[in-house]
């Protein structure tokens, strides 16, 4: 999950590039369509959670009004950072156990592995409900403690429920993961709503009723989940804890950096807007969380590229740690092309539409504070989210090939980047919308040459990444995209849908004119589905 970005379901499994074969190749066929149909399942479950979260966001500005939801998104945000690297390492050091042992021991592997990320996620708990109040003090936003102490319960509860989920992905019970997926969107969507309306009318807090709705769905969906998942069984062997340690401190570590990058802009614009307005009088508290609000919405559309390239890592995972585990040089450079060639498409298919229409977008969803100030945030962050999916697809590939420390060093390297151009950039401009436009340039020029990096790092441990004129075939789709869709007149929010409808197809016909999308793509869209052809 992330933030609906960043929210517990960022560890959800999703869209999976597809073995290459034949209609007609009896076992390599089957493979594709059993993959292909688990990716779509859980493809369509991402799409569910995301609409999910999108109502959830879309609510909460006119429910705590665009201040009230700047202030929710701080507190979300820093318990993201530390949700989802508890999250996605459990799922990938779980999946990673159960996937490599024989489906005979897949239960003690799953029992000893679940010890471990229980007791993790309780010391994490702890250590977030002490240093609440510390957080909120360098963010400059003094309010948000107590909502930050409440919140560690969700960092308790994800870390309980992400093992389960990653002893399904391991023995590839997509399915399940994908019901679990929708099912706790919905049941979070009530919660949050439902809370907030409570404490507010109550006389409370509403960003704090919002978190309250968020720690109630959590403690909901984990008994769920334990319904689909087991508890497994005691005995076994595998994994030695040692030699599991030593993969998830790497993973750790790195997951640390790739959240950072999620939040990394978001963390040091709050406390810079939050020093420059001042916490001493109520104008300019709530000028600072009207000015997180603003570029919290343009985060929650520009993040949309990664959300959705984030369900192929689930599958492109397990199967790229099969083939490195055999030596299967040939799966491993298959694997990443197919994956990779997926990714771009995709993401130049959203960031093109997104952010051709940015301003018609916002003013689709949100009140007018956002949509008069961030249409020109979402135009440029949007492009660079668009090099964080390609950067977070290379670095669940380094993972699952055994080389969590590179993806650490990428990542730690794209904070380092963002940090710094937005402690450049930031200050300079004057309090107001002209921050928020300087903190998304520095964090897309960062992300972008992060992700260059990462691709030859990638081709040089799996031999491959993507191929030259595909790239190039997609940037010209992209540029092309929204060189148009810039241009087009706001019509009503209806017309919006149509408009970003229009550009996506765009987009698509630039590609198959060029040559980048053709029959062999259609032919596996039917393995998919089981037809033959």
């Amino acid at each position: 999950m992330a933030d609906e970005a960043t929210d517990p379901k960022q560890d959800s499994p999703g869209a999976a590039p597809l073995p290459s074969a034949q209609a007609g190749d009896g076992g390599s066929a089957e493979t594709t369509r059993n993959a292909g149909r688990g990716g779509l399942a859980i493809a369509v479950a991402k799409v569910a959670f995301i609409v999910f979260g999108f109502a959830q966001q879309l609510v909460l500005p006119r429910l705590l009004g665009v201040d009230g939801y700047g202030a929710f998104r701080l507190v979300f945000s820093i318990v993201s950072i530390v949700n989802n690297v508890v999250v996605a390492m459990a799922i990938q050091g779980v999946s990673r156990s159960v996937s490599q042992v024989p489906e005979a021991e897949g239960p003690s592997a799953f029992r000893r592995t679940l010890r471990v990320h229980v007791g993790l996620a309780m010391v994490l708990s702890l250590g977030f409900a002490l240093g609440a109040g510390l957080i909120a003090d360098l963010q400059h936003a003094p309010r948000a403690a107590t909502p930050l102490r409440l919140a560690a319960i969700i960092v308790l509860l994800y870390g309980i429920y992400a093992p389960l989920v990653g002893s399904l992905n391991g023995r590839r019970k997509f399915l399940d993961q994908a019901g679990l997926d929708i099912l706790y969107g919905a049941i979070r969507l009530a919660c949050v709503v439902a809370a907030a309306l409570l404490f507010l009318r109550a006389g409370a807090s509403g960003v704090l009723g919002a978190i309250a709705g968020v720690v109630g769905a959590a403690a909901l969906i984990v008994p769920i989940a334990v319904t689909r998942s087991g508890l497994g069984k005691g005995g076994g062997h595998k994994p030695v804890m040692k030699e599991y340690a030593l993969f998830l401190l790497p993973l750790a570590v790195g997951q640390v950096f790739l959240n950072c990058l999620m939040q990394t802009d978001f963390m040091i614009l709050s406390s810079l807007v939050g020093k420059a307005a001042g916490t001493t009088t109520e104008a300019g508290i709530k000028l600072a969380d009207t000015l997180r609000g603003v570029y919290s919405g343009a985060q929650l559309f520009a993040f949309l590229p990664y959300q959705m390239l984030m369900s192929i890592t689930f599958i492109l995972f397990p199967m790229l740690a099969r083939a490195s585990a055999e030596n299967d040089r040939a799966a491993v450079k298959s694997y990443t092309l197919t994956g990779v060639r997926l990714a771009f498409v995709l993401t130049g298919l959203m960031c093109g539409a997104v952010s051709a229409t940015a301003p018609h977008v916002l003013h689709l969803s949100f009140p007018e504070e956002v949509w008069t100030q961030g249409g020109e945030v979402l135009r440029i962050l949007s492009l660079g989210m668009g090099a964080f999916a390609i950067l977070g697809i290379a670095c669940a590939a380094l993972t699952g090939l055994g080389r969590a420390t590179y993806a650490m060093l990428l990542t730690a390297l794209g904070v380092a980047l963002i940090a710094a151009g937005c402690l450049v950039l930031v200050p300079r401009a004057a309090l107001g919308p002209a921050m928020l436009v300087q903190a998304a340039t520095a964090t897309t020029g960062a992300l972008i040459v992060t992700a260059v990096i990462a691709g030859f790092v990638l081709r040089s441990v799996a031999g491959a990444f993507v191929a030259p004129l595909s790239l190039v075939r997609v940037l010209i789709g992209v540029a092309v995209a929204i060189a148009v869709g810039s241009r087009l007149p706001w019509i009503g929010k209806p017309g919006v849908i149509v408009e970003v409808a229009a550009v996506g197809l765009l987009y698509l016909v630039v590609l198959t004119v060029t040559g980048e999308l053709g029959k062999q793509d259609l032919a596996r869209v039917r393995q998919v589905v089981g037809r033959r052809g």
